[in-house]
């Protein structure tokens, strides 16, 4: 009972009912990637994805992604692609976290500047 009611108030975490329904009536399961997540399909051939945890869009890998975006690649029925020793993991998106990138303003180059532009040149001269 706690779950039936933890899955209604907290819906922005997960699918909602209207979805877990939708996906028990009409979905087909075409296959589940490396984070859990599962890909669905219906005779219409609208997809759609259950996320296994929290709903994360850069979740879905490359190999998921073009089926999804209905993209004609090559790969698009094969998805259980290997991964090189030069691919890094995935990491979830930061922005607006403690987590997020912030350049060191010290060590940028941009701000840096190593040159003078012609017009300070000119009125040296």
């Amino acid at each position: 009972m706690l779950t039936l009611l933890k899955k209604i108030f907290t819906w922005w975490n997960q699918d909602t009912v209207g979805t877990r329904l939708k996906t028990i009536f009409f979905g087909k399961l075409v296959g589940k990637d490396s984070f859990g997540n599962k890909y669905y399909e219906d005779k219409k051939g609208k997809r759609w994805v259950i996320y296994s945890n929290e709903i994360d869009a850069s979740k879905i890998p490359v190999e998921w992604y073009s089926w999804m975006h209905f993209t004609p690649n090559r790969i698009e029925k094969n998805h259980d692609l290997e991964k090189y020793e030069w691919q890094k993991p995935h990491r979830p998106n930061n922005t607006g976290t403690e987590k997020a990138y912030y350049p060191n303003k010290e060590t940028d180059n941009a701000t840096n500047k190593k040159y003078k532009t012609w017009k300070s040149e000119k009125n040296n001269n």
